[in-house]
């Protein structure tokens, strides 16, 4: 009788909303139908990146007692994460090889995800009973994107869907995502791209001083003020534009520091020294990987006060998203010095938002948690923290505050530049 009412029934299949795919912030709705009453199935979740590098996810699931399966509704019951996860097979995405972060290098095609549905619950075993492909867009329909080369500054411009259109070291991923909510975005490149410096031994902040002259000068940009968005070294650029600067209006820092790191920073006639740090504060763990949370000293201490980024000075208003489980700096306490000092000197107090379980890399919604990967002054993988779901819960809210954040304080047509590694 099973067969017999087996051999009657549909094919299963992969049902996605929107079907066409969706903006990589977005959520897809994926359901499975034609599947047997309560029938145990594995789903799994695959996408390659441009160097050819490919993440994965499983989960296993049971299919209701009308043999439909819907994520938003069915609990995974194992594999890559478990509960009720209906973006869990985006999110929990893990890299074949390792210490591989996920980052989008062209902006103009999107990330490309294959769905499959195997018979029961073992992960590589399973017949395969339905397949389907998923892609996750970077640009909204009519985001324009404008190389720009002017003067010095080597960037890459996205105009919103709203404004007249002009007929490598730069990330444009999170710049391209945010143009599609109406703000004019400028990704800026400021190392190892084109013909800017390879390193960052000595940064300039005339070089940013111009790309926020070009941008207020833009004809299709409008307002009176930029918005600055950086993470890592951007986040610590941020503070320094947010000092140094004039018409920075409003800033977001993510996990950024307050302290000078690296290289020395120049503007006009003032030098900033980067901060100390000791190696034999590195922690070795296991898989040959680095702690390196406590390598630098505390800027508040001895001639590392020289280091200190005179955020005090800054007439910016400051949202600072902070990981609280960030293993590449305290950014935590970063914030909350940078905090302590703009009230001290009666500037407006900022808002923080602190993440637990959150690492160094807080990305764009749905992006995999990069749990360990290259660090270039480091020499070898180290750790970035953070526990996949929380951290992809932070995702998503981050990206809903900094869009709320910008929007209360650029008025009319946004503009914001990311200043990011």
């Amino acid at each position: 009788m099973h067969a017999f009412t087996t051999q009657n029934r549909m094919a299963p299949t992969v049902i996605l909303e929107p079907a066409v795919g969706c903006l990589c912030d977005q959520p897809v709705h994926i359901t499975v139908r034609g599947l047997g009453p309560e029938q145990p199935v594995t789903l799994r979740a695959a996408l390659r990146d441009e160097k050819g590098a490919l993440f994965r996810a499983h989960a296993r699931y049971r299919a209701d007692a009308h043999g439909v399966l819907d994520l938003e509704r069915a609990p995974a019951l194992g594999g890559s994460f478990t509960g009720l996860e209906p973006m869990g097979l985006i999110w929990a995405m893990e890299p074949e090889r390792p210490f591989w972060r996920l980052v989008k290098r062209d902006v103009q095609t999107p990330f490309v995800v294959e769905l499959e549905v195997l018979d029961g619950h073992e992960p590589d075993g399973g017949r395969l009973l339905a397949q389907a492909v998923h892609e996750r867009h970077f640009m909204a329909p009519g985001v324009r994107r404008v190389p720009v080369r002017e003067g010095r500054v080597r960037a890459t411009l996205f105009l919103p869907p709203d404004l007249f259109g002009l007929g490598g070291g730069l990330l444009e991923y999170r710049a391209s995502l945010l143009a599609g909510k109406g703000f004019a975005v400028m990704a800026l490149a400021y190392y190892n791209y084109d013909d800017l410096p390879k390193d960052v031994d000595i940064i300039h902040l005339e070089y940013f001083e111009e790309a926020v002259n070009y941008l207020l000068s833009h004809p299709q940009v409008k307002g009176s003020g930029v918005g600055v968005l950086g993470i890592s070294k951007g986040g610590e650029l941020g503070f320094a534009m947010a000092t140094f600067l004039k018409n920075i209006t409003a800033a977001v820092i993510i996990n950024g520091s307050v302290a000078n790191v690296g290289g020395t920073l120049q503007y006009r006639d003032e030098t900033i020294l980067p901060v100390g740090m000791s190696t034999k504060r590195i922690k070795r763990i296991k898989d040959g990987l680095k702690d390196i949370v406590d390598a630098l000293n505390n800027p508040l201490e001895g001639a590392d006060q020289k280091s200190l980024i005179p955020v005090e000075r800054s007439d910016t208003t400051f949202l600072f998203l902070v990981g609280q489980d960030d293993h590449n700096w305290k950014s935590e306490f970063y914030a909350r010095e940078a905090s302590k000092r703009l009230q001290a000197h009666g500037k407006e107090k900022p808002q923080i938002i602190c993440y637990p379980e959150t690492g160094h890399y807080i990305e764009p919604p749905y992006f995999p948690l990069c749990k360990a990967s290259l660090h270039s002054l480091v020499g070898g993988p180290v750790i970035w923290g953070g526990e996949p779901r929380a951290h992809a819960m932070a995702q998503v809210d981050a990206w809903q505050q900094l869009q709320t954040f910008f929007h209360k304080h650029l008025g009319g047509e946004k503009k914001t530049i990311p200043a990011k590694l």
